[in-house]
């Protein structure tokens, strides 16, 4: 069962959204901030990360930065989440180290293909 740490500051977001993955057969375990995720993805070992990128504490490009310049933490693929689809966002989320990158509000078939893309599984029904 893949671990997926979810970092979402909005409650009803990470509700739905952990709810919809838990019942894909994923295990979530969620960080409320920035900086609580990148101590998360250390301690969790996940093996996906979901960023929202609007976090407290630690924004979600420099949460990512960090995670991917810790030797044991780069190797796990980020998915950042925005609802903040400007010009250029996606390229800023590549160049902070997210590995591909899902606009809110969120379409789970779309953002399932994403993550079984991440983890090299046959996709989601």
């Amino acid at each position: 069962m893949a671990r997926i740490l979810l970092v979402e500051d909005n409650e009803m977001n990470r509700d739905m959204l952990s709810r919809r993955l838990e019942r894909r057969g994923y295990l979530v375990v969620m960080a409320l901030d920035g900086g609580q995720g990148v101590a998360m993805a250390t301690s969790e070992a996940p093996d996906l990360i979901l960023m929202d990128m609007s976090l407290p504490v630690l924004d979600g490009w420099e949460a990512t930065r960090r995670i991917k310049s810790d030797e044991r933490t780069k190797s796990i693929p980020i998915i950042a989440l925005t609802a903040h689809a400007m010009s250029g966002d996606r390229e800023k989320a590549l160049e902070a180290g997210c590995d591909d990158y899902d606009i809110k509000p969120i379409e789970l078939p779309r953002l399932l293909a994403k993550i079984d893309a991440l983890l090299g599984k046959e996709p989601s029904r």
